[in-house]
């Protein structure tokens, strides 16, 4: 059988999820970078094997498939990975996944790509200054979302869904990890039962978490030691 095939770019939270999640799940896959930032998902190369043109992408053994939960999903069920990541038993537990998958979209996912999109790709691209008044906005529709984490998803329970650690938990770390990026990763931490949980899943994914955020990681100390300070100066 073919190794299983993974197209991503580790700045993009969902192929950050799917690397992740087949690294903590020890499952062999062939790495193949598609740098977004030098238009490399553009390329007819690429195109050729989805004309969405994003990632993640898997190809298992000419299957292709696009979309990080439908990739997600389908590894659950392929590879039968235990039942806490994708339950399907319990129909309430299985629900309530599926809540928070549909959730994210519009919310988490949103908010967070333009507080990092205001904060740091706008002031890039057009050589302007922030947008102090739409940075603010963002940052306080990115403390509603950590709320409805807490006060909705989690309430007083380990993990976003249960007991145990699911797919949605592992998409909303992924997902909050871009505020790393641009030095506003204390919306999270200003929650403690939010910042808890992100610990807890952060334990719990082990080594496979920092492999899969070591581009984060340098990307905000780049950001924190020298490109705040000039998109300041703009």
């Amino acid at each position: 059988m073919a190794k299983l095939k993974l197209y991503y770019d580790l700045m993009s939270q969902p192929s950050r999820a799917v690397y992740i999640f087949l690294k903590v799940n020890n499952i062999p896959f062939e790495a193949i970078q598609i740098a977004i930032r030098n238009g490399e998902h553009r390329k007819p190369t690429y195109t050729k094997i989805t004309l969405f043109q994003q990632v993640p992408v898997i190809d298992d053994d000419g299957f292709i498939l696009t979309e990080s939960v439908a990739i997600l999903q389908y590894i659950c069920m392929k590879y039968k990975l235990a039942e806490h990541w994708y339950p399907l038993a319990t129909p309430e537990t299985h629900a309530r996944v599926q809540e928070y998958l549909n959730w994210q979209h519009a919310n988490i996912r949103f908010h967070g790509t333009m507080l990092f999109r205001i904060l740091f790709r706008l002031p890039q691209e057009t050589k302007q200054p922030v947008n102090k008044a739409e940075a603010e906005d963002c940052r306080e529709r990115n403390k509603a979302v950590v709320r409805h984490l807490d006060q909705y998803f989690l309430k007083d329970k380990n993990f976003l869904c249960g007991r145990e650690i699911s797919i949605a938990d592992l998409l909303a770390v992924c997902e909050l990890m871009q505020l790393h990026v641009v030095d506003e990763v204390n919306i999270v931490h200003q929650n403690d039962r939010v910042r808890e949980w992100f610990s807890r899943v952060k334990d719990r994914l082990g080594s496979a978490f920092d492999a899969g955020h070591k581009i984060v990681y340098k990307v905000h100390d780049l950001y924190k030691s020298t490109l705040k300070s000039e998109i300041a100066r703009l």
